[in-house]
């Protein structure tokens, strides 16, 4: 089936367009009509990500505001929410459970909360995102992958804020201000390349099956407590060094690192991490790259 149409202009730049918006011209030497269903070189399709890049800028703006609108304390909530939840964790699991009795532990628990509701905000949105997406890229072509990345950047904004509140609280707590926070900007740059990575993998699978939806809501549930946020991994004895292969297990131990100044051994979970992260991204982008023009016939 022709899904797509592929003009090359006189600058030699590739526009895609859908054959409901397409335009044929019929004049310049230049130009050259291409019809079929093969997908763009590497080069072309980073080219074509490139060239849209206002694009993204003004989805990523528009997801922003719209997440906030008509919300009496803006962007306040995204600060209190993460927040209410990581003290009402840390109460339960230094008071209740005991896992954590030093003063340290509510900022342990905060910092690996703050990361992973990022981290289920933007996979949620990006599971779903190329399916919800359907209405505008029927009337405007650009990469559907660029409905992926843009709740990976609008949701950054949040997450910076709470980043801010949660350094601040550190010296409340006992913490100083060394040079370990500059942790946060390899732990932030890791998430949000994770988030990535694992959303043009499952956003191109929701495309073909809708289920995945509904598993990754439910793995989300379970994964918290696979990963070491709500308690120190060593408590968990023979177990803890399994959970160094849940690649967000490196991720949250640089924002302790960032943050206690300690997340216990990091080289081991930092670096299956970034395999891990490496790897989806390679696989997602080539995904997309393969499946872009084939995802209107299932949409």
């Amino acid at each position: 089936m022709l899904d797509s149409v592929a003009r090359l202009d006189v600058d030699g730049v590739v526009d895609m367009v859908e054959p409901s918006s397409a335009s044929f011209p019929l004049t310049g030497h230049h130009r050259v009509l291409r019809l079929d269903e093969h997908p763009d070189g590497r080069r072309a399709w980073f080219a074509g990500l490139w060239a849209h890049r206002e694009v993204l800028d003004v989805l990523a703006r528009k997801d922003f505001q719209t997440r906030y609108k008509r919300a009496t304390f803006g962007l306040a909530w995204a600060v209190a929410v993460p927040t209410l939840q990581a003290a009402v964790m840390a109460v339960v699991f230094s008071r209740v459970i005991a896992l954590g009795t030093d003063r340290h532990f509510a900022v342990y628990v905060m910092s690996g909360v703050v990361a992973y509701s990022y981290f289920s905000v933007v996979t949620l949105s990006t599971t779903t995102a190329i399916v919800d997406g359907a209405g505008l890229t029927d009337k405007v072509w650009f990469p559907r992958v660029l409905l992926i990345i843009v709740p990976c950047l609008s949701n950054l904004v949040g997450f910076a804020v709470t980043l801010v509140v949660l350094v601040a609280v550190m010296p409340f707590f006992g913490l100083g201000l060394g040079l370990h926070v500059l942790f946060i900007l390899p732990a932030t740059a890791l998430l949000v390349a994770f988030c990535l990575g694992l959303g043009m993998v499952l956003g191109a699978l929701d495309v073909y099956f809708r289920d995945v939806k509904f598993l990754v809501q439910a793995a989300l549930l379970v994964c918290i407590y696979l990963t070491p946020i709500l308690y120190p991994q060593h408590v968990v004895g023979p177990i803890g060094p399994w959970l160094d292969l849940n690649p967000l297990t490196g991720i949250v131990v640089l924002f302790h690192m960032a943050t206690i100044g300690s997340g216990g051994p990091w080289v081991r979970p930092v670096t299956v991490s970034v395999l891990i992260t490496a790897a989806l991204l390679v696989v997602g982008a080539e995904v997309q790259r393969r499946h872009d023009r084939l995802f209107v016939d299932q949409l």
